[in-house]
């Protein structure tokens, strides 16, 4: 399969990608820098240089053309302001759901935010707007005539993976391994699970591939 990341430097993306190439798949990441293209050679990735807070839909589509699948796993970073919030974490994310449909791509992965539903819609708080951000590009998907899924991760760790996870509407808050969440999205792509389903993330006591098919 073919399947393109956007936020391929992220450490999520990484570590998908390392997922994908090794099962004998072929990752591209889209990236804002050529200068992070030798770390995605390195997990075995196609590194593409695409900006999607200045790129259009027809560009975003000509990327996608042959695609297989899309992840959306960009983010506008911890230092960064209100306003990159919702043009990178929402407008990113919705612009790559129109060039996914433009180019004939049905299978649409995000990587959302656990409890972005409950923000503040008056708040100027940067996590609030962050999650305002998440929770609207989320309902676009939802929207949309493609075969979607949204994966609403705990806190994240950076701890050694486990494969075992807990998967529901409502989980309750928790955290798990960015390596456990890429596991999951590996899973989701290969395999087509939990189409047009939205659910939350956190460290729990199922295998991967039994949590995802339960659902």
């Amino acid at each position: 399969m073919r399947v393109v990341l956007a936020g391929g430097h992220g450490q999520i993306a990484l570590l998908t990608e390392r997922l994908l190439a090794g099962a004998g798949h072929q990752p591209v990441g889209l990236i804002r820098s050529a200068e992070q293209a030798d770390d995605l050679r390195a997990v075995g990735a196609e590194p593409s240089v695409l900006d999607l807070e200045h790129a259009d839909v027809a560009t975003v589509a000509g990327v996608l053309a042959g695609a297989d699948a899309v992840v959306f796993a960009a983010g506008s970073g911890p230092g960064s302001g209100a306003a990159r919030k919702l043009t990178v974490d929402r407008d990113g994310a919705v612009l790559l759901a129109r060039a996914a449909e433009r180019a004939g791509v049905r299978r649409y992965v995000m990587v959302s935010s656990m409890g972005a539903d409950s923000h503040d819609p008056e708040s100027d708080d940067i996590f609030q707007i962050y999650q305002r951000a998440k929770s609207e590009a989320d309902a676009d998907l939802r929207r949309r005539d493609l075969d979607w899924t949204v994966v609403r991760p705990g806190g994240l760790t950076d701890e050694e993976p486990t494969g075992r996870v807990r998967l529901a509407a409502s989980t309750g808050r928790g955290t798990v391994a960015r390596a456990d969440v890429a596991a999951v999205l590996v899973e989701l792509v290969v395999h087509g699970l939990a189409v047009r389903q939205q659910f939350e993330l956190v460290s729990g006591d199922d295998p991967v591939p039994q949590a995802l098919r339960a659902l």
